[in-house]
């Protein structure tokens, strides 16, 4: 998507914004899940890659990384799964859609015109490794 969106826009010289959608498993390895973690690594270093090659273009590519957002892929968590996994959200709390899609409205608007190459963790304190408070 972002080679198609750049290809557009370089050819008719357009600045814009190019968001990119990674996760907190860019930084915090997901066990048992290396082709995921892997994937979102790549998506880090694609963004950051990407931001560097067409600055001067004036193109911005950042990426937004969600922690735990009470959405349907994260329904089954319950019981102790779900407290298991809030003790790793500082917060304590899982995040809401919204507030991802708020995050991803203020990375692409002209209020962050001079952020490139940044990815904006939207996480309640997940990647700051809370299991190290016990």
């Amino acid at each position: 998507g972002a080679r198609e969106a750049l290809r557009y826009m370089a050819d008719r010289r357009m600045k814009g914004s190019i968001l990119n959608i990674s996760s907190v498993h860019q930084q915090i390895p997901r066990p048992k899940n290396v082709h995921y973690s892997a994937s979102k690594g790549g998506m880090k270093l694609l963004t950051e890659t990407l931001a560097l090659d067409y600055a001067d273009k004036g193109i911005r590519v950042n990426a937004i990384a969600p922690g735990t957002i009470a959405t349907e892929s994260n329904e089954d968590l319950e019981g102790s799964r779900k407290s298991a996994q809030l003790k790793k959200i500082p917060m304590n709390e899982f995040g809401d859609p919204e507030q991802v899609a708020s995050a991803a409205a203020w990375l692409v608007s002209k209020e962050a015109a001079y952020v490139t190459g940044a990815t904006l963790f939207v996480d309640g304190g997940m990647t700051l490794y809370p299991s190290q408070m016990e």
